[in-house]
Protein backbone atom coordinates (compact mmCIF):
# COMPACT_ATOMS: atom_id res chain seq x y z
CA UNK A 1 0.00 0.00 0.00
CA UNK A 2 0.95 3.18 -0.56
CA UNK A 3 0.47 6.39 1.28
CA UNK A 4 -2.73 7.15 0.12
CA UNK A 5 -3.91 3.29 0.95
CA UNK A 6 -3.78 2.51 -2.83
CA UNK A 7 -2.16 -1.55 -3.61
CA UNK A 8 0.83 -0.66 -5.23
CA UNK A 9 2.12 -3.78 -7.97
CA UNK A 10 4.85 -5.76 -6.65
CA UNK A 11 8.43 -5.10 -8.34
CA UNK A 12 7.64 -8.60 -10.30
CA UNK A 13 4.57 -7.39 -11.72
CA UNK A 14 5.90 -3.97 -12.60
CA UNK A 15 8.43 -5.80 -14.67
CA UNK A 16 5.82 -7.80 -15.85
CA UNK A 17 7.89 -10.96 -14.48
CA UNK A 18 5.69 -13.95 -13.54
CA UNK A 19 6.01 -15.20 -9.54
CA UNK A 20 6.42 -18.77 -10.31
CA UNK A 21 8.85 -20.39 -12.04
CA UNK A 22 7.87 -21.84 -15.54
CA UNK A 23 9.57 -25.41 -16.74
CA UNK A 24 12.66 -24.93 -18.58
CA UNK A 25 15.40 -27.50 -20.42
CA UNK A 26 16.82 -27.45 -16.62
CA UNK A 27 13.00 -28.75 -15.02
CA UNK A 28 13.41 -31.29 -18.35
CA UNK A 29 16.93 -32.54 -17.50
CA UNK A 30 16.05 -33.42 -14.09
CA UNK A 31 12.79 -34.57 -14.45
CA UNK A 32 14.24 -37.09 -17.05
CA UNK A 33 16.89 -37.86 -14.33
CA UNK A 34 14.03 -38.77 -11.42
CA UNK A 35 11.98 -40.70 -13.84
CA UNK A 36 14.75 -43.11 -14.87
CA UNK A 37 16.15 -43.60 -11.15
CA UNK A 38 12.53 -43.65 -9.09
CA UNK A 39 10.78 -46.91 -8.55
CA UNK A 40 6.89 -47.56 -8.25
CA UNK A 41 5.99 -47.02 -4.66
CA UNK A 42 8.86 -44.91 -3.97
CA UNK A 43 8.17 -41.74 -2.33
CA UNK A 44 9.97 -38.44 -3.23
CA UNK A 45 10.36 -35.29 -1.79
CA UNK A 46 10.08 -32.53 -4.64
CA UNK A 47 12.18 -29.34 -3.17
CA UNK A 48 11.48 -26.08 -4.60
CA UNK A 49 8.79 -27.61 -6.49
CA UNK A 50 7.77 -24.59 -8.27
CA UNK A 51 5.38 -25.11 -10.91
CA UNK A 52 5.13 -29.33 -9.67
CA UNK A 53 6.76 -30.03 -13.20
CA UNK A 54 9.15 -32.60 -11.78
CA UNK A 55 6.80 -33.78 -9.20
CA UNK A 56 3.81 -34.41 -11.93
CA UNK A 57 6.50 -36.89 -14.21
CA UNK A 58 7.63 -38.38 -11.07
CA UNK A 59 4.09 -39.29 -9.97
CA UNK A 60 3.57 -40.46 -13.52
CA UNK A 61 6.23 -42.95 -12.79
CA UNK A 62 4.54 -44.09 -10.12
CA UNK A 63 6.05 -42.33 -7.32
CA UNK A 64 4.34 -41.18 -4.64
CA UNK A 65 5.46 -37.42 -4.60
CA UNK A 66 5.12 -34.23 -2.32
CA UNK A 67 6.81 -30.85 -2.78
CA UNK A 68 7.93 -28.32 -0.35
CA UNK A 69 8.32 -24.41 -1.82
CA UNK A 70 9.16 -21.09 -0.16
CA UNK A 71 7.27 -19.23 -2.71
CA UNK A 72 3.56 -19.30 -1.87
CA UNK A 73 2.28 -18.34 -5.27
CA UNK A 74 4.80 -21.69 -6.41
CA UNK A 75 2.64 -23.44 -4.00
CA UNK A 76 -0.69 -22.51 -4.81
CA UNK A 77 -0.01 -23.10 -8.40
CA UNK A 78 1.72 -26.44 -7.70
CA UNK A 79 -1.67 -27.50 -5.45
CA UNK A 80 -4.08 -26.42 -8.58
CA UNK A 81 -1.85 -28.66 -10.54
CA UNK A 82 -2.50 -31.84 -8.41
CA UNK A 83 1.24 -31.53 -6.20
CA UNK A 84 0.52 -31.63 -2.75
CA UNK A 85 3.12 -28.97 -1.30
CA UNK A 86 3.56 -27.68 1.73
CA UNK A 87 5.29 -24.29 2.18
CA UNK A 88 8.54 -24.82 3.75
CA UNK A 89 12.07 -23.75 3.46
CA UNK A 90 14.05 -26.71 1.66
CA UNK A 91 13.32 -29.99 3.60
CA UNK A 92 13.09 -28.12 7.46
CA UNK A 93 9.54 -29.37 7.98
CA UNK A 94 10.08 -33.06 7.06
CA UNK A 95 10.90 -35.96 9.74
CA UNK A 96 14.02 -38.01 9.49
CA UNK A 97 14.39 -40.82 6.66
CA UNK A 98 10.86 -40.39 5.06
CA UNK A 99 11.75 -39.78 1.47
CA UNK A 100 13.48 -42.94 -0.40
CA UNK A 101 14.33 -40.30 -3.07
CA UNK A 102 14.47 -36.07 -3.20
CA UNK A 103 14.78 -34.07 -6.54
CA UNK A 104 15.59 -30.27 -6.23
CA UNK A 105 16.21 -27.72 -8.95
CA UNK A 106 17.81 -25.19 -7.03
CA UNK A 107 18.34 -21.13 -7.43
CA UNK A 108 21.73 -21.82 -9.05
CA UNK A 109 22.71 -18.72 -10.94
CA UNK A 110 24.92 -16.21 -9.53
CA UNK A 111 23.65 -13.27 -7.85
CA UNK A 112 24.34 -10.53 -10.59
CA UNK A 113 26.97 -7.53 -10.10
CA UNK A 114 25.06 -4.73 -8.65
CA UNK A 115 22.31 -7.12 -6.53
CA UNK A 116 19.08 -8.51 -8.21
CA UNK A 117 15.47 -7.45 -8.42
CA UNK A 118 14.27 -9.33 -4.70
CA UNK A 119 11.01 -10.94 -6.17
CA UNK A 120 10.06 -14.22 -6.01
CA UNK A 121 11.38 -14.78 -9.51
CA UNK A 122 14.57 -14.51 -8.72
CA UNK A 123 14.20 -15.72 -5.53
CA UNK A 124 13.61 -19.30 -8.23
CA UNK A 125 16.71 -18.82 -9.69
CA UNK A 126 19.76 -16.86 -7.79
CA UNK A 127 21.80 -18.83 -6.16
CA UNK A 128 23.75 -16.08 -4.18
CA UNK A 129 27.35 -14.84 -5.40
CA UNK A 130 28.55 -18.07 -6.08
CA UNK A 131 25.48 -19.92 -7.40
CA UNK A 132 26.02 -21.99 -4.48
CA UNK A 133 23.96 -19.88 -1.14
CA UNK A 134 20.85 -22.64 -1.14
CA UNK A 135 22.57 -26.02 -2.37
CA UNK A 136 25.05 -25.98 0.47
CA UNK A 137 22.44 -25.84 3.25
CA UNK A 138 20.28 -28.10 0.99
CA UNK A 139 23.58 -30.17 1.03
CA UNK A 140 23.43 -30.12 4.78
CA UNK A 141 20.09 -31.31 5.74
CA UNK A 142 19.11 -33.59 2.86
CA UNK A 143 20.94 -36.62 4.10
CA UNK A 144 18.67 -36.56 7.41
CA UNK A 145 15.34 -37.02 5.68
CA UNK A 146 16.66 -39.19 2.93
CA UNK A 147 15.46 -43.28 4.09
CA UNK A 148 18.12 -45.64 4.45
CA UNK A 149 19.88 -46.03 0.62
CA UNK A 150 17.69 -43.12 -0.67
CA UNK A 151 18.79 -41.06 -3.39
CA UNK A 152 19.22 -37.40 -4.22
CA UNK A 153 18.87 -35.70 -7.45
CA UNK A 154 19.92 -32.51 -7.70
CA UNK A 155 20.61 -30.49 -10.99
CA UNK A 156 23.59 -27.75 -10.95
CA UNK A 157 25.01 -25.77 -13.51
CA UNK A 158 28.76 -25.28 -14.38
CA UNK A 159 28.72 -21.63 -13.59
CA UNK A 160 27.80 -23.11 -10.12
CA UNK A 161 30.98 -25.15 -9.95
CA UNK A 162 29.85 -28.98 -10.33
CA UNK A 163 33.11 -30.33 -8.76
CA UNK A 164 32.76 -28.23 -5.98
CA UNK A 165 29.07 -28.62 -5.18
CA UNK A 166 30.32 -32.83 -5.43
CA UNK A 167 33.00 -32.28 -3.09
CA UNK A 168 30.30 -30.05 -0.60
CA UNK A 169 28.30 -33.30 -0.68
CA UNK A 170 30.90 -35.70 -0.53
CA UNK A 171 31.87 -34.17 2.67
CA UNK A 172 28.44 -34.49 4.45
CA UNK A 173 28.74 -38.12 3.31
CA UNK A 174 26.24 -37.75 -0.14
CA UNK A 175 28.30 -39.68 -2.91
CA UNK A 176 27.75 -38.34 -6.00
CA UNK A 177 27.95 -40.41 -8.76
CA UNK A 178 28.26 -38.49 -12.18
CA UNK A 179 24.46 -39.12 -13.33
CA UNK A 180 23.69 -37.83 -9.93
CA UNK A 181 24.69 -34.37 -10.53
CA UNK A 182 23.33 -33.23 -14.03
CA UNK A 183 25.61 -30.27 -15.21
CA UNK A 184 23.89 -27.15 -18.09
CA UNK A 185 25.12 -24.05 -19.21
Amino acid sequence: MDGNGNEVPSLAEQRGVDVVYDPAEDSELLADAVVEGVAAGDLLLDVGTGSGYVARRARKAGAEVVGSEINPHACEHAAEMGVPVVRADLTTAFRDDAFDAVAFNPPYLPEPEGGGWGDWLETAITGGEDGRAVVEPFLDDVGRVLAPGGRVYLLVSTMTGPDEVREYAAARGLDAPIGLLRGIN
